[in-house]
C-alpha cells in the first residue's frame, strides 16, 4: 500500500512532500512504522514512546494537518491508527487540563459505559481510588496510563491512572473479533487504584474539546476508506474497466470528496472554537455512512477474491469494519436530531 500522505484539499498544496512539511518533527517517523505495522499494535507503541517534546493538540491552528496525519496513517494500517489516536487524545485532554503529559508513556481514553459494570472512585485523605469493572478498555495490557471516567457522587469524572500494578488486572480477555485483532478491548478491574482526578465531575464530557476529539477517530475512519480506494484503483488499473467498474470508482472519489470537505470545514471550525455536538455529530456520520459504502462498493467492484487471498485488504475491511462500529449508527443519528429539537434559538433555523 503507497505511503502517499492523505490530503483533504489536494489542490490547494503541490505535492505529498509539501504535505509532511507541515507536520511536526516526529510524524513522517511514525508514518513509516505504521506502513510496516501489519496489524500489530507494539511497533506504533514502541514509536511512540519514542517521541519527544509535545504533541500536537487540535484547535490550535493545525487541525487539519493533525487530522491529515491520522487519516495518513490509517490509510496504511488501522491498527496503527487505533493504537495511535487515544494517545493523542489523551495528550489533547491533558493538555486542555493544564497538566503534562509525560515522556516514554502510551495512554488510552476509557470512557465507554455497559449494563452491569461500573466503576467507582472515592477519596479518603485526599487520595483517590478506583474500584470496578470499566468495559472497552483498548489495549489495557499494554499501555503505561489511561485516562478513565469513574462515578462520583457529583458525577462522572475522568481520573489519571497507572497500567500494569498489581491494583489494575484484564478482567475479560474472550477477544475474538476478526478486526483490530492485535486491539484487544476487553474490560479492565480496579482494585483501590490509586488515581488523579482529571478536571471535575462533568468536565470530561462537557468541555469544548470532547466534540473535535469525536471527529479526530472520524479522520481515522476516513483514512481506511481511502485505503479502500486506493486498492479499487489499483485493481482498475490492471484490466480494461467496464462500465460498472468506472461507476464505481467514480463514486468511490465522489465519496470520499465530500468527506474530505466536511472533514476540513470541521478542521477550520475547530481551530475558531466552533466546532460543536451538532457540526461533530454531522461529521461522524458522515464519514461512518461513507465508510460503509466504501466497503460495499469494494465487495461488489473487486469480488471475493481480494477478500479470501490478500492479507492487507481482507484486514483492512475487517478492521474498518468494525472501527465505525465506535459509531452508533441510527442512535447517534436520534442523538443528533434530539439536540435540533432541543435548540430552542429563535435566531437561526437549522437550514
Amino acid at each position: 500500500m503507497e505511503s502517499t500522505p492523505v490530503m483533504f484539499s489536494r489542490g490547494d498544496r503541490a505535492d505529498a512532500a509539501d504535505q509532511e512539511g507541515t507536520w511536526w518533527a516526529s510524524a513522517p517517523h511514525l508514518l513509516d512504522v505504521a506502513a510496516g505495522c501489519k496489524g500489530h499494535a507494539t511497533p506504533i507503541l514502541h514509536a511512540l514512546k519514542q517521541i519527544e517534546g509535545e504533541l500536537p493538540v487540535p484547535g490550535n491552528g493545525s487541525t487539519r494537518q493533525l487530522w491529515e496525519f491520522f487519516a495518513s496513517v490509517a490509510a496504511l494500517d488501522l491498527v496503527a491508527a487505533r493504537t495511535l489516536e487515544p494517545h493523542f487524545d489523551a495528550a489533547a485532554i491533558l493538555h486542555q487540563a493544564d497538566m503534562p503529559c509525560p515522556q516514554a508513556t502510551t495512554w488510552g481514553v476509557f470512557a465507554a459505559e455497559a449494563p452491569g459494570q461500573r466503576l467507582e472512585a472515592s477519596r479518603f485523605s485526599g487520595q483517590w481510588t478506583l474500584t470496578g469493572i470499566k468495559p472497552w478498555c483498548s489495549l489495557a495490557g499494554e499501555l503505561t496510563h489511561a485516562l478513565i471516567s469513574a462515578h462520583t457522587s457529583q458525577g462522572r469524572q475522568l481520573f489519571m491512572i497507572e497500567l500494569g500494578g498489581p491494583e489494575t488486572e484484564l478482567a475479560d480477555s474472550s477477544w475474538v473479533s476478526r478486526g483490530l485483532q492485535d486491539v484487544p478491548s476487553g474490560s479492565l478491574r480496579c482494585m483501590d487504584t490509586p488515581a488523579q482526578p482529571v478536571g471535575e465531575a462533568g468536565w470530561y464530557l462537557e468541555r469544548s474539546g470532547f466534540a473535535v476529539g469525536g471527529v479526530g477517530v472520524a479522520a481515522c475512519w476516513f483514512g481506511g476508506a481511502v485505503g479502500l480506494f486506493r486498492h479499487l484503483l489499483g485493481t482498475a488499473r490492471t484490466r480494461e474497466p467496464d462500465q460498472l467498474a468506472l461507476a464505481w470508482l467514480g463514486e468511490a472519489d465522489r465519496l470520499l470528496a465530500s468527506g474530505a470537505a466536511m472533514l476540513e470545514r470541521a478542521a477550520e471550525l475547530a481551530d475558531r472554537e466552533q466546532l460543536g455536538p451538532r457540526q461533530a455529530a454531522q461529521t461522524r456520520g458522515e464519514i461512518a455512512r461513507i465508510c460503509e459504502r466504501m466497503i460495499h462498493i469494494s465487495g461488489h467492484a473487486t469480488g471475493p477474491g481480494p477478500l479470501a487471498l490478500d492479507e492487507e485488504h481482507a484486514r483492512r475491511v475487517a478492521d474498518l469494519s468494525i472501527y465505525i462500529r465506535q459509531h452508533h449508527a441510527t442512535r447517534d443519528d436520534a442523538a443528533l436530531g434530539r439536540m435540533l429539537l432541543e435548540d430552542r434559538s429563535k435566531e437561526q433555523e437549522p437550514w
